[in-house]
């Protein structure tokens, strides 16, 4: 269950006040029900969401300075925790996917932080978050093979596979936690000025449901990346 994660140089200089939180979790089920949950943490976004469009977040507006100053139209590629805040304000609901994912989904929108979770056991040579060099490939959900472009950031493993795109922005299906994944790793990024207090908060969150799921789960770290 034990690999390796952490950001590039590149990345870390780029951005100065991005703070990452990671858990490694082994032991998982799909047999659980994550719903009390979930629902707790979405009523929380619901319930932020009725006062204040997330665009106006700082959570969210940190992430949109940081796709532009990647050279992206932050309307037009958003971070994964807007993406799910504009959806349930739209739909009233998240879908259900997975309980791990849903759990993580809902935390990621009651805080405003992208959080990333991958089936451990699908990737080769650990991750590091990295400017692209143009030659990876990325399994995209609809089953197409894509390219990153140079220079855009990813989570890179050691196969030369893409497992996001645009930081924050798209997971690939290639490491997708699904019905019979056992190992996960949770990675939360954020670039707010309260991020570090939110982080401690966001990552009790998800102990504390992870614990009551699955009261036999390994814990292989805590630290943060």
């Amino acid at each position: 269950m034990t690999m390796s994660f952490e950001h590039s140089h590149v990345v870390r200089a780029a951005f100065p006040n991005l703070v990452c939180s990671t858990l490694r979790i082994g032991g998982l089920t799909s047999d659980v029900d994550a719903s009390p949950f979930s629902r707790l943490h979405i009523d929380r976004a619901r319930d932020r969401l009725s006062r204040q469009s997330e665009g106006d977040w700082p959570e969210i507006q940190a992430w949109r300075r940081a796709f532009s100053a990647m050279g992206l139209k932050p309307t037009q590629y958003r971070c994964a925790a807007e993406a799910l805040l504009r959806r349930l304000r739209k739909d009233g609901e998240l879908p259900s996917l997975h309980p791990l994912i849903d759990i993580c989904n809902a935390i990621s929108v009651a805080f405003a932080i992208p959080i990333a979770v991958f089936d451990t056991d699908r990737i080769e040579g650990g991750l590091m978050v990295k400017p692209a060099q143009g030659d990876e490939r990325y399994h995209a959900f609809s089953g197409a093979m894509e390219t990153p472009e140079p220079g855009e950031i990813i989570f890179a493993d050691g196969e030369g596979r893409a497992h996001s795109r645009r930081w924050t922005n798209r997971q690939s299906a290639a490491s997708a936690v699904g019905p019979v994944t056992s190992n996960a790793l949770i990675v939360a990024e954020a670039l707010h000025t309260d991020a570090d207090a939110d982080m401690i908060a966001l990552k009790a969150a998800v102990q504390e449901a992870v614990s009551t799921l699955w009261p036999t789960v390994h814990w292989a770290d805590r630290g943060a990346a």
